[in-house]
């Protein structure tokens, strides 16, 4: 299994949207990606999250289901 760092930065006015869906709808990770532990800046406009997959191509699909609100990018990590 893989490690990547992925950094979220928040769209201008999305926040609110985005812990809103966050509440109802949960993380909505495709089957074989895996949230480790995420952390977000003081300015609470970027959040720094760690994942696990064997499969690089779920990011994919589940960036699709953000992408509305944020911007994404990935990063391969040694863990």
């Amino acid at each position: 299994m893989n490690q990547y760092m992925v950094i979220e930065r928040f769209k201008p006015g999305c926040m609110e949207a985005i812990y809103e869906r966050l509440s109802g709808k949960g993380r909505m990770l495709p089957s074989g990606l895996h949230y480790v532990n995420s952390w977000v800046n003081k300015e609470l406009g970027i959040c720094y999250q760690l994942m696990e997959t064997s499969d690089f191509q779920l990011f994919s699909i589940w960036a699709g289901r953000w992408n509305d609100l944020v911007e994404f990018d990935i990063v391969p990590v040694d863990g």
